[in-house]
């Protein structure tokens, strides 16, 4: 009777299981694990509880957990389900660009049994490791896989080897290992490319050698990586990254796919919406992530695009394309296009010296109306990669004229969402809501319940895009926003009557509205202490008047900037000024950043766009590409940070 009681008992607990449809949030639960018990995806449980903001959930929250299609898809088993059986067993060998999730699809196996046959499993993904699988699988799956050994019944899992670290022959020294490369190497001892080289002499125009024992950090010292550095040696300006977030998010091409490591304050969610992957699709990637997101933590994010490859013949074929105007006697920008060629010319050799094979063509594109002339000079078949033209329209042009090659091409200045879908389009220049973005998340961290100025121009886009976003960020923000600087008033404070700081905000590019606002601010940073300023953009005032303006502690955003205490940026500029007898003009620089960033992405193969998720700051430009959409343009995110100290 008892027996029989217990039976009847354990039916109605596993009925009152199968028939459970909430679920109510407990300590330790996500989205992840919720949606594993009760067999949906995250996706699913998503979208049965919208009210599910980002994936945040509270303790006691009651969530739905099940609808008649998820119940009916819980009767079934999927075959790759099947729990793997005690029979014969076999260990492939794997080969590049396997993965995890390629494994369990090519063999019918669920990643919970793979697992289960391999402990340790992501210590073992490397090419010539040993993976554990059903036999029969192999045989039926594998195709040409090759197969190293064979055991019938395997009643052990294969014990895990030592975790692999950096191959090290000395505190400062490290083995070269066959799938290095700078960055790789950089970012893992937490250096930068030209603190490397200036470690070891020779290395940059050699190259890395599997097994070459390299210097890594001087002795006695750690190595540090960070984008930060004085403006002649001012101590009253900083200047940073501009993203610092970014700058240490080591976004980087492993085999096939792209990675991200994970840094505080990210999410699944922010995650997902970065990269444009659904949830399950990372998750898929990255089982670990059912224990929690955790700062530090290598992600696969998602196959990379397919490359381009290079046309024909060993040498790198470059067309560039400047607005010279010899060809209509116009003259407008024939100076701009000069300087342009100058710095490249230098990056050219710089690049040729180190080794890469080039084949360089100077094409004048002349004017917007006999633009299309110019491109009879261009021969798509043969070309791997197009810097210009400068203009936006022409930019179209040329898009249009490669189409059915998909040739790399480089927009210097052009930056419109227009055309943000064209996946073989680079563009360089940052765009003002990048700026506007990163002046929202300063003043943030800045406020704490001032009156907020913003100083608008004509337009008024850059100031409404700003004020929406702190209103969106801030707690009850008072925001206004003015013509002209003279109209930023200290605020009083109700209780005493007394002036209070503001936070002023310039959302203008204009040089003159750059000195008023300098101005006005240092006038109220005299009457009050506290004002805090900002400006989108950089204003010649702002290296001017540095001692007064750091009394308001601005911070302005700049695409360049030149850090000229740095060894590499010496060097360059040293050797603009040997070869052209003159510090090197603005236009000049953005030539040699442009052309040398592209020129050190490129790879014998021409594949350009499988090295686009580095990082790179060249002699002014910092240089952060991040795809617009999932098919569509790399615009760069990167840009300067200048903060004023007292």
């Amino acid at each position: 009777m008892i027996k029989r009681f217990f039976i009847l008992s354990s039916l109605c607990m596993v009925l009152g299981m199968s028939a459970q449809k909430s679920h109510t949030v407990v300590k330790g639960d996500t989205p992840y694990n919720i949606a594993k018990k009760y067999g949906l995806t995250v996706e699913e449980l998503l979208k049965l509880n919208p009210k599910v903001k980002d994936g945040k959930l509270a303790l006691g929250d009651v969530l739905t957990v099940k609808n008649d299609k998820a119940a009916s898809a819980s009767s079934k088993t999927p075959a790759a389900s099947k729990p793997v059986s005690n029979s014969q067993f076999g260990k492939i060998i794997l080969q590049p660009k396997q993965t995890i999730y390629g494994i369990t699809k090519q063999y019918r196996i669920s990643e919970t049994d793979l697992r289960k046959l391999n402990p340790e499993l992501d210590a073992h993904m490397k090419i010539g490791d040993e993976v554990t699988l059903p036999l029969e699988s192999i045989k039926k799956y594998g195709g040409e896989q090759n197969v190293a050994v064979h055991t019938s019944p395997v009643e052990k899992p294969v014990e895990p080897a030592a975790e692999t670290h950096a191959v090290k022959a000395s505190d400062d020294e490290y083995i070269v290992q066959q799938k290095d490369n700078y960055y790789r190497i950089s970012r893992q001892f937490n250096i930068t490319k030209e603190e490397l080289f200036a470690l070891n002499p020779g290395l940059e125009e050699k190259g890395l050698k599997p097994g070459e024992s390299i210097k890594v950090k001087k002795s006695g010292t750690k190595s540090s990586g960070a984008d930060v550095f004085q403006e002649n040696s001012n101590p009253k300006t900083k200047v940073d990254s501009g993203n610092e977030k970014s700058l240490s998010s080591a976004v980087s091409s492993e085999d096939d796919y792209v990675t991200y490591t994970v840094q505080q304050g990210d999410t699944v969610f922010s995650i997902v919406n970065k990269f444009g992957v659904t949830i399950d699709e990372l998750i898929a990637l990255n089982p670990e992530l059912s224990k929690g997101l955790k700062t530090g933590m290598v992600l696969k994010i998602k196959k990379l695009d397919p490359a381009y490859v290079k046309k024909n013949g060993d040498a790198l074929s470059v067309v560039m394309m400047l607005p010279f105007g010899y060809s209509t006697g116009e003259t407008q920008y024939r100076t701009m296009a000069l300087d342009f060629l100058t710095g490249a010319k230098l990056a050219i050799e710089r690049n040729a010296r180190n080794g890469q094979k080039l084949d360089i063509k100077i094409v004048d594109s002349g004017n917007e109306a006999s633009f299309r002339n110019s491109l009879t000079q261009i021969n798509p078949d043969n070309t791997d990669l197009i810097i210009g033209p400068f203009f936006k329209s022409n930019v179209v042009d040329v898009l249009d004229f490669t189409k059915n090659q998909k040739i790399p091409i480089v927009a210097p200045f052009a930056n419109s969402p227009e055309l943000y879908n064209y996946s073989n389009l680079i563009i360089v220049e940052t765009n003002d809501q990048t700026y506007a973005d990163k002046i929202v998340e300063e003043v943030k961290s800045a406020f704490s319940d001032q009156k907020i100025y913003i100083v608008a121009d004509s337009k008024k886009e850059n100031a409404n895009y700003i004020k929406a976003g702190l209103e969106k960020t801030l707690r009850n923000p008072n925001i206004t926003i003015v013509n002209s600087s003279a109209d930023i008033q200290l605020d009083k404070n109700m209780m005493t009557g007394q002036s209070a700081p503001v936070i002023a905000i310039l959302a203008s590019d204009n040089d003159t509205a750059g000195e008023a606002f300098a101005g006005r601010v240092i006038t109220l940073s005299k009457e009050v202490q506290g004002i805090k300023a900002f400006s989108m953009y950089y204003a010649p005032v702002f290296e001017r008047k540095v001692d007064d303006l750091s009394q308001a502690h601005l911070v302005y955003l700049m695409d360049r900037k030149i850090n000229t205490e740095g060894s590499f940026e010496k060097e360059i500029l040293a050797a603009y000024k040997n070869k052209y007898c003159k510090t090197p003009p603005k236009f000049a620089i953005v030539g040699f950043d442009i052309v040398n960033d592209m020129l050190t992405r490129e790879n014998k193969k021409g594949e350009i766009f499988r090295q686009m998720n580095k990082v790179q700051t060249q002699l002014a430009t910092k240089f952060e590409f991040v795809k617009s959409k999932a098919n569509g343009a790399y615009v760069n995110t990167g840009y300067r940070v200048i903060r004023l100290v007292p």
